[in-house]
């Protein structure tokens, strides 16, 4: 049998990515990714998330809900704004997931917008058939600063309802639970101290 090829994830300059690396206004998808894999962002209760980093997989940890609609984030900041940097209620392990790059194009490909846009739907009714429908949700939210502040670059989230191939592990290499270095970089933001803060390496995505 093949060895499993363990990935690492790769922490770089906050600053120095924002101020060479990242657009600063409009819609991107920033990511960590290479050939085969785009990393996720997931936050989770402990019981949860330590199951899942443990096993590769959602389904079967206690108290996770299979039924329930659960959202990947690529960029690691929002992440960090919507569990206020794994101290939210239910949200205090976050998980990095590298996923299949050939999985995540393929949510992208049928996922439904979350908002009306003209130039998609024809009409509401057509929008609203096709989020009842859909089992993937595409979302464009403020991306945040590691204080939260609100930025005018937009960050993808995508919703995933009942997708079998993910909450099953198979569209899934690997899960890491990168609390205790999202805890560590956190006192970096506390003082104010962005020239240490770390980041995980992202840069604009590039569709295969």
């Amino acid at each position: 049998m093949a060895e499993v090829k363990q990935r690492t994830l790769e922490w770089e300059s906050y600053e120095e990515q924002k101020k060479n690396h990242w657009p600063k206004a409009g819609r991107h998808i920033l990511a960590n990714y290479d050939e085969e894999t785009i990393v996720v962002y997931q936050a989770y209760k402990s019981e949860i998330g330590k199951w899942a980093a443990a096993n590769g997989k959602l389904n079967g940890a206690p108290g996770f809900d299979p039924e329930r609609i659960t959202w990947i984030k690529t960029n690691f900041l929002w992440m960090m704004y919507r569990s206020n940097w794994a101290s939210s209620k239910n949200q205090d392990t976050i998980l990095a997931i590298w996923l299949k790059r050939e999985a995540f194009e393929r949510y992208l490909s049928v996922a439904a917008h979350t908002t009306f846009y003209p130039e998609i739907h024809a009409t509401k009714k057509e929008f609203s058939k096709a989020m009842k429908d859909s089992t993937e949700r595409l979302q464009w939210d403020p991306d945040h600063s590691p204080s939260g502040g609100k930025l005018t670059r937009r960050a993808i989230q995508i919703g995933l309802r009942k997708v079998e191939s993910f909450i099953n592990g198979d569209d899934i290499v690997q899960i890491q639970d990168i609390t205790q270095k999202v805890r560590e970089q956190f006192k970096f933001v506390t003082e104010k101290n962005y020239p240490e803060l770390k980041t995980p390496r992202e840069r604009v995505y590039k569709m295969s």
